[in-house]
């Protein structure tokens, strides 16, 4: 049986009823988060709800549950629907009122999560995947995981329609992140990735990612670089809660080093999946 969480309940999904007016619906008002459930038990949690009321409190909406409480849904959405590895979806919505554009008020905020079986990309991780550059046509507050996400959307039909995994967007000549990924250039045994300000997702796989490469002493600078020095990058990867560490071997028809995944990039998909062991068993 597959629950829906509506709020603090648990119901079926031919019960949830949305309202026409939410402002979810109608103007991409609220924010969401996607959780990684590995054997049952999800991934970094508190670095993901953190993230989600981070969110919320930047657009102002009030989550009407401590974490703690917000915690034990997730757990118990993902245990009532026997989930043991997928993921969770949930997102927040200002709620519904009459439409205008500025906020109503005493409106109660619109909680919706639900889970879905994923396995590991694990073939693609090994192969190594292409992409292609895209102009970064989205606002100018990327940190916020909002549901406004007509900017990436384009961004991935576009490759997709290509035949590329990703897109790896730029603003004029710097790469910024993908349309649903972080990226990052691996350069004489030193990663780069863009640093964590207004115009990228804080992911929190990367955090994982660059605490993972602190630990196995590869060196990291946070520092925005050109399409140009992409090309020129001995490896290239992206990460996110569900690619985990994906090896990109080709940018627009040109190889990224020999053209297969990279040593170092061999190196932090082993250490992630092992962090992933140990995340399991605690």
């Amino acid at each position: 049986m597959d629950l829906i969480l509506h709020n603090d309940q648990f119901i079926r999904e031919e019960e949830l009823v949305i309202s026409k007016e939410d402002r979810g619906y109608q103007f991409g008002d609220g924010i969401y988060e996607v959780i990684r459930v590995y054997e049952g038990n999800l991934f970094t949690a508190k670095e993901h709800i953190d993230r989600f009321y981070a969110s919320a409190e930047k657009i102002k909406i009030v989550i009407p549950y401590t974490k703690d409480v917000f915690h034990k849904l997730m757990y118990d959405l993902v245990e009532k629907n026997e989930i043991n590895n997928g993921q969770v979806y949930v997102q927040i919505t200002r709620g519904a009122s009459v439409r205008q554009h500025h906020f109503p008020a005493d409106t109660p905020p619109v909680l919706i999560g639900y889970t879905k079986s994923v396995e590991r990309p694990v073939e693609l991780m090994e192969a190594g995947v292409r992409a292609t550059f895209i102009e970064d046509i989205r606002w100018l507050r990327c940190d916020i995981k909002s549901l406004n996400l007509l900017g990436n959307v384009l961004a991935k039909q576009e490759a997709y329609d290509k035949g590329f995994y990703e897109a790896i967007l730029h603003r004029g000549e710097t790469v910024t992140e993908g349309s649903s990924t972080n990226m990052y250039g691996i350069k004489d045994g030193v990663v780069y990735t863009h640093p964590t300000d207004n115009l990228i997702l804080p992911g929190i796989t990367r955090s994982v990612i660059l605490e993972l490469c602190e630990q196995a002493g590869i060196g990291v600078q946070e520092t925005a670089f050109t399409k140009t020095e992409a090309l020129e990058m001995d490896e290239f990867f992206l990460s996110s809660t569900t690619a985990e560490v994906m090896p990109i071997i080709e940018i627009d028809g040109h190889p990224i080093g020999d053209g297969t995944p990279g040593p170092l990039t061999k190196i932090l998909q082993k250490a992630f999946a092992a962090n992933l062991n140990l995340a399991v068993k605690a």
